[in-house]
């Protein structure tokens, strides 16, 4: 594909009929809750964490069952579309990616993202920033002396991340007419694509 023809694709795809399911990918820290929150915003759609939707009181993960019962009455429930967090593949499969109509892949570099991390964790530990899903509080143990540590996670699973969405992207991708987009970079190429996205909305406001 031309970068001619690159530029023609909108910036969501949807379902051809002005809906949009969007599933937001990426390493932990990458940006997917922030990003998630803006675009619900933007287009309208309730927004929703898979860690906020996974994780119950205590560091207790719900079951499988648990989580696709929970995640098939939301996606259900909003006909007109939504905009999800995380995979979780390992827990509920491809069920959110098959509904979805647009797969963003956030891929910015880890030198970027991981003091970003780093920063959120310390401000969880201080109780002055919201935990992942209530009730889970992080604990100085588990950040720094801990294999399950969330930052040890963000560390070790960048480059297995960029690999296997490297792989889904070629088979899937925009490029070749599918419904993954990555989006990398040091920040530009995000705030060029959300300003494309309001343009968007608001061109399909004005018609």
């Amino acid at each position: 594909m031309s970068s001619e023809q690159t530029t023609l694709i909108p910036p969501l795809r949807g379902d051809g009929h002005g809906k949009y399911r969007i599933l937001l990918l990426g390493n932990s820290g990458s940006g997917k809750t922030t990003l998630g929150k803006e675009l619900a915003l933007i287009l309208g759609l309730p927004f929703v964490s898979m860690d906020t939707l996974a994780w119950l009181p205590g560091w207790r993960m719900s079951s499988s069952e648990e989580l696709r019962t929970k995640l098939i009455a939301i996606m259900t429930d909003a006909k007109d579309g939504w905009v999800i967090d995380g995979s979780y593949q390992s827990k509920i499969g491809t069920l959110v990616q098959d509904q979805s109509t647009d797969i963003i892949w956030l891929d910015p570099p880890l030198a970027l993202y991981f003091p970003r991390i780093c920063y959120r964790t310390l401000l969880r530990l201080l109780r002055l920033a919201p935990p992942c899903s209530p009730g889970c509080d992080e604990d100085y143990r588990e950040v720094f002396f801990s294999r399950d540590s969330i930052l040890w996670w963000s560390l070790s699973r960048h480059w297995l991340v960029r690999k296997k969405e490297s792989a889904m992207l070629k088979e899937d991708g925009i490029h070749v007419g599918g419904k993954r987009r990555r989006i990398g970079g040091w920040g530009s190429e995000l705030e060029a694509w959300k300003r494309s996205v309001r343009e968007m909305v608001r061109i399909g406001t004005a018609d």
